[in-house]
């Protein structure tokens, strides 16, 4: 009787682990920290929609068809920033890090996504956070180096000028 308290324990535990994987972080959760010059700034994902919305219809080598993502330009998160020079540093949930010029960042360029076809990503589904290029835009956009910049489950930058 001991094994099967523990097994359902166990399975419980399990269930409650995966729930937790799977849900929407609420819109008062910080999804982003954002460090320049060691001063330290958190984005909830409330903050994120209260800066411009940008859109990009694009294809993707990770996804099937055409995809609409919706998020915060990563120059408009810049300019709330006052940042124009210097070096991102993008690091996802899992430590997978990657330096993006701000040379990088144009008008029309990438965006820190927080919707894929008008649904919240999920971190099981790239998201929280991604940030996407406009790949079907510009061959420029369509090389191993942006690729990989196109980090997912994204939750910090780290801006040294």
């Amino acid at each position: 009787m001991k094994m099967g308290r523990i097994w359902n324990a166990t399975a419980i535990g399990a269930l409650f682990c995966m729930a937790g994987y799977a849900t929407i972080a609420s819109a008062q959760d910080v999804l982003l920290t954002v460090t320049v010059d060691e001063v330290r700034h958190e984005f909830s994902l409330d903050d994120l929609k209260d800066l411009p919305v940008s859109t990009i219809e694009t294809t993707t080598i990770w996804t099937d068809g055409l995809q609409v993502f919706e998020g915060v330009a990563v120059q408009a998160l810049l300019d709330s920033l006052s940042v124009t020079e210097g070096t991102i540093k993008a690091t996802a949930i899992n430590e997978y890090a990657v330096d993006i010029p701000v040379s990088d960042v144009v008008e029309n360029g990438p965006v820190v996504a927080y919707s894929n076809n008008g649904q919240p990503m999920l971190r099981r589904e790239k998201g929280p956070l991604w940030i996407v290029y406009p790949y079907d835009s510009d061959r420029a956009y369509q090389t191993k180096t942006i690729y990989n910049r196109s980090i997912w489950q994204l939750d910090r930058l780290e801006i040294n000028r």
